[in-house]
Parts: structure tokens; sequence; C-alpha cells
């Protein structure tokens, strides 16, 4: 439903190990109203798994997505770009209509 990809797994583990989080913290991916087109994603980590929440793991990361979330979410990957037009994680969503320049807001 939700994949990570490799550049994007590489810095969860960075930022895991910078903030000195074991393994057990998972990604949590969860959508918000709000955002110039709408919709805002939210990311961080997560050690608590809550009854609604789905689990996926992908290449080794645990990611919870809570139910709502994932009706906007399925068939997303979370990806990293370090590039010159940005820098940070970046929501591929197959389901958004629309993005906003900054790439944290959608709509579908």
């Amino acid at each position: 439903m939700v994949s990570v990809s490799d550049k994007a797994k590489e810095k969860i583990v960075e930022l895991r190990q910078k903030e000195g989080l074991t393994d057990n913290y998972a990604i949590r991916v969860a959508v918000e109203g709000g955002g110039c087109s709408g919709l805002m994603y939210d990311l961080q980590f997560d050690t608590a798994q809550q009854p609604t929440d789905h689990i996926v793991e992908d290449k080794g990361i645990k990611i919870f997505v809570d139910r709502k979330s994932l009706l906007y979410l399925a068939g997303t990957e979370l990806d990293f770009s370090d590039g010159l037009n940005g820098k940070g994680f970046q929501f591929k969503n197959p389901n958004a209509t629309r993005t906003c320049g900054c790439g944290e807001s959608f709509a579908v």
C-alpha cells in the first residue's frame, strides 16, 4: 500500500540513529486537512501502534498508517530528495489530482 524508496530508507535509518532511536520506531504517515491544496502529509517516528492502524513493512522500514489516511495514500511511495530543487521527503501519490509547489499538500 505505502512503499519506501531506497533513498528514503537510507535517510530514515540515518535520522533514527541521529536521534538515538531504536529500530522499534516505525514511521507514521498520515493525511490531515490543511495546506494550500486542502490535504497535508504528516510524517513522524512512532512506537505506539493504534487499533485502527494498517501496518506495512517495506525494505525493513515499518510504516503505520491510520485507516482514514490509507484511503488517500494507497499506492504512495515515500521518497527522499537532496538535490538543488529541494531537500526532504517527498510523497509520490498516484491519488493526488493536484499538489502545491512545496509538495507538502495535495488534493484528490
